[in-house]
């Protein structure tokens, strides 16, 4: 008999595909959840689903859904009820960045993101909180970024778009206190994913300091999130760094942020 402690209760994770939101996954399966994993590549939702079934013998639905895309949280909402009449745990994980001058991006690309990192994270928290108001019990979790936590040049949307990921959450989660759902943010500083790829970072010759693999990070969130976290800022480096951008001034870090960012444009 599977005695985990998450065992019947079911999860979210959007970007579930790749990165953060794939090793989650396998963490919270491992962990006894049932799971709905959405993303846009369904063959690899769908292998990676088999094999959590297989290994650990829960449920796993997958839902291919492009959160970028205008009202697609209500088409998620709604196919998500097909599988699970509740959702224990919400991980809005989803999202991507741009690299370059802001002047030079795409605006159809830049209201994709948009609509991702912000609009989907915040529709979806609204359609689910509810269900769990009247359970008394449930798990947000958002993944803002310590790039939220500074503007940044040359990433001036995407750092804009986790600086509300960040705030939002850590609001939420003083206006939730007492009502047995609890909101944790996930704020990673760079980590080995695909997410430089997708934002067309330039090559690197050297790793980015304190970058961690996709896993501890999952864990270190996960781990946050049932102690009932507020923020969750991944690595000792990136702690000390979010110290020291709050000790510094502003114009400077942004000065040095944008003189880093710069050299990431291909």
């Amino acid at each position: 008999m599977n005695s985990k402690p998450h065992k019947h209760k079911a999860a979210l994770i959007t970007g579930a595909s790749e990165g953060i939101g794939y090793e989650l996954a396998g963490i919270m399966a491992a962990d006894g959840w049932d799971l709905i994993l959405t993303a846009r590549r369904e063959e690899i939702l769908q292998d990676l689903a088999k094999d959590l079934r297989e290994k650990h013998g829960i449920e796993v639905f997958v839902i291919p859904c492009d959160l970028s895309k205008p009202d697609a949280t209500d088409d998620l909402f709604r196919k998500v009820h097909e599988f699970k009449p509740c959702v224990n745990a919400l991980i809005n994980n989803a999202g991507f960045g741009m690299i370059g001058y802001f002047k030079d991006a795409d605006s159809d690309r830049i209201n994709e993101m948009l609509n991702l990192n912000i609009i989907s994270l915040v529709s979806l928290t609204r359609l689910f909180i509810p269900e769990m108001t009247r359970k008394g019990m449930g798990w947000i979790m958002n993944v803002g970024s310590v790039a939220g936590f500074v503007p940044a040049p040359y990433f001036a949307t995407y750092s804009a778009s986790k600086a509300f990921v960040n705030n939002f959450s850590d609001a939420l989660a003083c206006e939730l206190d007492g009502t047995g759902i609890t909101v944790t943010c996930l704020a990673p500083g760079p980590t080995r994913t695909g997410f430089g790829r997708v934002a067309g970072y330039k090559k690197a010759k050297r790793e980015q300091p304190g970058a961690l693999d996709a896993y501890p990070v999952a864990k270190l969130g996960y781990d946050g999130m049932l102690q009932g976290k507020r923020m969750v800022i991944t690595g000792g480096f990136n702690q000390g760094l979010v110290r020291i951008i709050k000790l510094l001034p502003r114009q400077t870090v942004v000065n040095l942020t944008g003189s880093v960012m710069k050299k990431r444009i291909p």
